[in-house]
């Protein structure tokens, strides 16, 4: 597929996913299930196929707070798709961005758990922060090789 020879050519990728019931959307689920799948070889070592070492990075975007994502777990499959891009590209790193507005107007859904004025808040200054520090990920990784 056209895409995958794109990733070969690359020197870096950074995917970007919302947190979707604990875990990464099932659009991104899959393509990470074709990407990761035709470089990995499943033998003693299970070893790379990819040819070459890249930075990757994992941006997620919830509507949870960094408290619900430890207590509920949802953690682990951050974690594991951190561990797989690093398995076959060699170097990875994820940026979360907590507690983002999952609606454009919460009076419209039952969501009686949102502190709407906290939710704004955060909003207004914790989410430009996330957007620069995934600005400087993109930097980072324009700059250095793996």
């Amino acid at each position: 597929m056209a895409i995958f020879k794109k990733v070969e050519e690359s020197d870096a990728i950074i995917l970007g996913s919302p947190i979707y019931n604990g875990t990464a959307s099932g659009e991104m689920h899959s393509f990470m299930e074709r990407l990761l799948f035709q470089y990995s070889e499943y033998g003693k070592e299970s070893k790379s196929l990819f040819p070459k070492k890249i930075h990757t990075g994992f941006i997620y975007t919830m509507n949870a707070t960094d408290k619900i994502v430890k207590t509920l777990g949802f953690d682990r499959g951050i974690d594991f798709n951190e561990f797989m891009l690093k398995r076959i590209f060699g170097y990875s790193e994820t940026l979360l961005s907590f507690n983002t507005s999952q609606f454009d107007d919460y009076s419209k859904v039952v969501s009686s758990s949102v502190d709407l004025v906290k939710k704004a808040q955060t909003r207004k200054e914790e989410f430009p922060k996330d957007c620069k520090s995934a600005f400087e990920m993109g930097v980072r990784f324009a700059t250095d090789r793996a």
